[in-house]
Parts: C-alpha cells; sequence; structure tokens
C-alpha cells in the first residue's frame, strides 16, 4: 500500500513538473484562429526580406497565443540575443517594482541616493533632477554623460553638466538609465538583475538571462541584457496584460499606465515613430503602439488596440524601415474574428519560416558602449 501511495505521489509530482515546464512557453495557436492572416504574415517576412538588413528572429503573439515565429539561421529559439536599449524597458520596471515596495518614490532627487559621489559644488538644476527625469530621458542634459573606467559611473554622471533644467528637455541618454540601475540596487542591496529574477523573469519563465555590470557591480541597466526571442514577446505581453500574469498582478497596472503613455514630447514628425512621445523607458509609436527598441533593430512592440505582441531581433541600421514593414503588412493583417483555415496558406507560411538564413555577405554592425564596452 505504501508503495503504491509513493508512486502515485511520485506520479502526481511529475505531471505537476511537466505542466510547469509546458507554462514556461507561450501557449500556440494557426494565425487563422486567433484572427491573422497567414498569407500577410508570410508577405510581411518576405518583404522584411527584401528591405532590411537584416532580420534575427521575429515572433507574432495574437490574443495572447503565438501564431507565428521564425528564426534566421544561425540564430535559434534557444539562444540568447543582445537587447541593446530594449534593456532599458526592463530597466524602468525594476524602478516601478521598487517603488511599489515602498523603497522609492519617482519624485525623490537623484542626489539623495548618491551624497558620496555628488560633486563638490552643486548646481541649482542637478538638484531639481529627479529619478523621474531619468524616466522620461529628460535630466537636463545636452550630451551624455561619458563613462570611463577611471572614474566610478555614478560620479561621472552627477559631474556632468546639467544646462537645462530636468524635465523640459528630451535627450536620449544611456547613462541615465544606469542611474536608475544603481539607485535600484542602492535601496535593495541588490543588482537590477538579481532583484528582477523572483518578480520578473522566474514567473515569465525567463531562464538564465544576463546583464553586463559596470565596474562598480551595477547591472549597466541601459544596455548589456540578454534574453531569447520569446522572452521578449512575454514581457511585452505582460505589458498587454496591464502587469498581470497566470492571474497574479506582477507590475502594478498603474505603473504600466504610467510607463507606457506620453510623459514628455520628442518631436514632431506624424510619419516618424521616433517623434510619437516617450514614457518611462518606453517610446510611443504611431497606429496607437508602444515599445520597447534597441540599436540595430532589437523590438518589443506593443498593439492594444489589435490586442498583440511583435517581438524582433535584428542586425539593421535602418530601424525605421523594420517598423514601416510591420505596419504596412501586419497591421492589415489583423481581423476582428477568427478566419476560416487555410492550409495552402499556413504551409507556404511554415516552410518560409522553416528556412530562413541570414545573408551570407551581412555585415554585422558594432556599437561602442559607454565605458568602452
Amino acid at each position: 500500500m505504501k508503495r503504491i501511495q509513493f508512486f502515485a505521489a511520485l506520479s502526481l509530482i511529475w505531471s505537476m513538473s511537466l505542466a510547469s515546464a509546458a507554462d514556461v512557453r507561450l501557449p500556440r495557436s494557426t494565425p487563422e484562429e486567433q484572427g491573422v492572416s497567414s498569407k500577410a504574415v508570410r508577405e510581411f517576412v518576405e518583404t522584411a526580406n527584401q528591405k532590411i538588413d537584416t532580420l534575427h528572429s521575429f515572433m507574432l503573439v495574437r490574443h495572447g497565443h503565438v501564431v507565428a515565429e521564425g528564426w534566421w539561421k544561425p540564430e535559434s529559439p534557444d539562444k540568447p540575443h543582445v537587447l541593446h536599449s530594449l534593456s532599458k524597458s526592463f530597466c524602468s520596471t525594476a524602478v516601478g517594482l521598487a517603488v511599489a515596495e515602498g523603497k522609492l518614490s519617482i519624485d525623490d532627487p537623484v542626489l539623495k541616493f548618491f551624497p558620496e559621489d555628488a560633486p563638490e559644488k552643486l548646481s541649482d538644476k542637478l538638484k531639481q533632477m529627479r529619478v523621474r527625469d531619468l524616466l522620461t530621458m529628460s535630466t537636463g542634459h545636452e550630451t551624455e554623460p561619458k563613462f570611463t573606467a577611471d572614474t566610478p559611473w555614478v560620479k561621472s554622471f552627477l559631474e556632468h553638466p546639467v544646462p537645462h533644467k530636468p524635465g523640459a528637455h528630451f535627450q536620449y541618454n544611456s547613462p541615465a538609465t544606469y542611474m536608475q540601475s544603481a539607485i535600484v540596487q542602492k535601496v535593495t542591496g541588490q543588482t537590477a538583475l538579481d532583484y528582477l529574477k523572483p518578480r520578473l523573469f522566474e514567473p515569465l519563465g525567463i531562464e538564465n538571462p544576463t546583464w553586463m555590470t559596470s565596474p562598480q557591480g551595477i547591472s549597466t541597466g541601459g544596455w548589456g541584457l540578454m534574453v531569447r526571442t520569446e522572452d521578449i514577446a512575454k514581457f511585452g505581453q505582460l505589458y498587454l496584460q496591464k502587469g498581470k500574469w497566470n492571474g497574479k498582478q506582477l507590475i502594478p497596472e498603474s505603473w504600466v499606465e504610467q510607463a507606457t503613455s506620453k510623459q514628455v514630447s520628442n518631436g514632431s514628425d506624424p510619419a516618424r515613430d521616433w517623434d510619437q512621445g516617450y514614457g518611462f523607458q518606453f517610446w510611443r509609436c504611431r497606429h496607437g503602439a508602444y515599445r520597447g527598441d534597441g540599436a540595430f533593430g532589437q523590438f518589443c512592440v506593443v498593439l492594444p488596440e489589435q490586442d498583440a505582441v511583435v517581438a524582433i531581433t535584428a542586425d539593421t541600421r535602418d530601424m525605421q524601415a523594420e517598423l514601416n514593414v510591420v505596419w504596412d503588412k501586419l497591421l492589415p493583417a489583423f481581423q476582428s474574428a477568427a478566419l476560416p483555415a487555410s492550409a495552402e496558406e499556413l504551409e507556404r507560411l511554415k516552410a518560409l519560416l522553416a528556412n530562413l538564413n541570414v545573408p551570407e555577405n551581412h555585415v554585422p554592425n558594432t556599437l561602442k558602449l559607454p565605458g568602452n564596452r
């Protein structure tokens, strides 16, 4: 009897572990079942191959289901990809969680956290700089601070001139994101990577994320995070679901709303996706969408009106062209109801996605990161 009970318990544990393993991946579906045209998705990939040099991976999520996914060999589903500045959206999420836990306020002065690194002579504008200004890229800097191995990065940031009133001048600023990471570490005692593991990465099934660190042992924040394509899609889906995952509120809904709404203006060109406003380390897009993005075409595009997420990794210099293909080819693919099954078009899409390759003549792009990293 005891042996039967033992094996029954072992069987239950085994089945629970299998269920847990299955939950790591997003559910899969055909495009048509989720109201998406397989033909339109195929045309998106074909057009991207013609106009973008070059994509590495692509995943389309509709109504919470992956309906299309592909990797340009030698990239693969299990291979982590460097996110470049898409890392910023993950870093601001760490700030939001720390705010929710009462460890800081976005209206706290930046100097509050680093009195030991403050310059001897404090300018009035530096005193006015808040965490909110780090989040919105409106620190008051005219140029980005420069980081080197010789000076602590926080100290270099605080010593950099602040000619503009904080909050009034948008200036894209990766070191400002590093400062967010430094603040998270200051108030939690953990790197942003370690702080996010039980709060974000593990609940989403994001396995073995890595994040570069500064010489001071602080997660770089604004760059250097590496995760897989599906992890990017899960992150976008979490934000699409207002911070809720498997019935649990991982990120406060109020933070999601603030982070993804327009907090500052960054231009006026209606045809350019970098002129639609900026939130808390998220860009606003045309077509009611928002995104996290990184150099050379790393994208996590969230389309609330279409209940969809587009995750892309790439190695291109024309990121606007990459988004244009999304708008031109994928937006018309979304329908409000399920579509009739199309076995022929679905097979054509599957065949295309299974035979993608990075062009042999492609020359990889390089990027000089702060601190020569």
